[in-house]
C-alpha cells in the first residue's frame, strides 16, 4: 500500500538546546495533590495517570489502588469520581475521554489490577470489559458507535500479545503476538504498530479493514506511543518523528523531525497548537507540528522524563499538567 510522506521543516536540533527560559519556566511548576497522596495512601506507582476534560477544565487523576479523582478548581481540591478500583494505569494514553467530543465516555486501561472500565458517562454505573483484559497497556474502541462492538487491547507484558472483542468487549480472542500501540477508527477499521524483532528490525504500521481478521502493511514508522485523535487527524509519534493521517491509516505524512519523543501530541487551543513530552522536557509547536521550539524542562523532582511521563493541558485555563509515575502532580501556566 503506497504510503505519502513529506519533508519537514523542523530543525530538530532545537529540541535539545538548553537555555535559560527552560530553566526559569522550570521553576514555574507547582506541586498539586500532595494532600491527596497523605490522605489516600495510593498502592505502588502513587499517582500514575492524568486528564483534563477540555470544555470544563476538569483535572482527573488516577490514584493507585484508590480509583480516579476530580478537581474543578485546577487542583486545589480534590473528590473520588465512581467507585474506588484496584489497579493504576501507567504509559499516557491509557485513560482517555472520547476524543470524537461527541460525548462524555471514558475509558481506562488498567496494567495492574482490574479489567478495563469504560464509563459510558461520568454520571452513570462504570462497567468493567472481559477479566482476561485485566493487565493491559493500551486499549482502543470504536468511538462512532455509541455502543462499541470493536476493541483492541495489548495485553502487559506478554510478548505483543494483541487481543480483539466484537461483542463490546464481553469476550476477547488473541489476534496475533508482536504488536505495540494502535488505534480504532471504525466497527471494521484500526491501525497498529509492530514491535521491532529480529525479522523486521524496524517496526512498522499495520491496518485491518475487517476487525483485525487480516491485516496489511501501511507505513514504515516505529512508533513509540499510544496515537492521539484531533478533529478527524490521527497523530502518531514515531521513533524520530511525527506523522498523521486523515484518511484512517491508508497514508501517513511525516510532519516533521522529532528528537526524543516521548509521548503527544496534546492539543492546544487549535489544531495548530501541540505539545510533545521528549527526553528534554516539552516542547510546542504553533504550526501545527511543522516546526518545535526550546523544550521546557520538567519539575526537577520528576528526575526528567520517561515513557511514563504523562502531559495535558487545559485550554480554558492555559495550563499544562504533568505526572511521573510515584511524583506529584504538576501545573504550569502557559502564559
Amino acid at each position: 500500500m503506497r504510503v505519502a510522506s513529506c519533508a519537514a521543516l523542523c530543525v530538530a536540533s532545537l529540541l535539545m538546546l538548553p537555555c535559560s527560559s527552560s530553566v526559569a519556566r522550570a521553576a514555574e511548576w507547582k506541586p498539586l495533590a500532595q494532600s491527596l497522596i497523605t490522605e489516600q495512601k495510593p498502592g505502588y506507582g502513587g499517582l500514575c495517570g492524568v486528564l483534563v476534560e477540555r470544555t470544563s477544565g476538569d483535572v482527573y487523576l488516577n490514584v493507585s489502588d484508590r480509583g480516579l479523582f476530580r478537581s474543578t478548581d485546577q487542583g486545589a481540591n480534590w473528590k473520588r469520581v465512581g467507585e474506588e478500583f484496584k489497579g493504576r494505569t501507567e504509559t499516557p494514553g491509557c485513560m482517555l475521554f472520547d476524543p470524537t467530543g461527541k460525548s462524555k465516555r471514558m475509558l481506562i486501561a488498567l496494567v495492574y489490577g482490574g479489567p478495563i472500565i469504560l464509563a459510558p458517562e461520568l454520571s452513570s454505573t462504570w462497567s468493567t470489559l472481559d477479566k482476561k483484559v485485566n493487565h493491559v497497556d493500551w486499549a482502543a474502541i470504536d468511538w462512532v458507535d455509541p455502543q462499541p462492538k470493536f476493541v483492541l487491547t495489548l495485553k502487559h507484558e506478554s510478548g505483543g500479545d494483541l487481543l480483539a472483542s466484537h461483542d463490546g468487549g464481553k469476550s476477547f480472542s488473541e489476534v496475533a503476538k508482536g504488536y505495540g500501540p494502535g488505534w480504532v477508527f471504525d466497527a471494521t477499521t484500526a491501525v497498529v504498530a509492530q514491535a521491532k524483532s529480529r525479522d523486521k528490525a524496524s517496526g512498522g504500521l499495520v491496518r485491518t479493514t475487517d476487525g483485525g481478521k487480516t491485516f496489511s502493511a501501511c507505513g514504515e514508522y516505529s512508533a513509540r506511543a499510544n496515537p492521539r485523535l484531533y478533529d478527524g487527524t490521527l497523530y502518531w509519534l514515531t521513533e524520530n518523528s511525527l506523522i498523521a493521517t486523515t484518511d484512517q491509516g491508508q497514508t501517513w505524512k511525516k510532519l516533521s523531525d522529532v528528537k526524543g519523543g516521548l509521548y503527544g501530541p496534546v492539543f492546544g487551543h487549535t489544531a495548530k497548537q501541540m505539545f510533545l513530552v521528549t527526553s528534554a522536557g516539552v516542547v510546542e509547536s504553533t504550526d501545527g507540528g511543522a516546526t518545535w521550539g526550546t523544550a521546557i524542562a520538567l519539575p526537577k523532582e520528576m528526575k526528567g522524563a520517561s515513557v511514563m511521563t504523562w502531559l495535558d493541558y487545559d485550554p480554558k485555563h492555559d495550563l499544562l499538567y504533568t505526572v511521573k509515575m510515584s511524583s506529584d502532580l504538576y501545573s504550569l501556566e502557559h502564559k
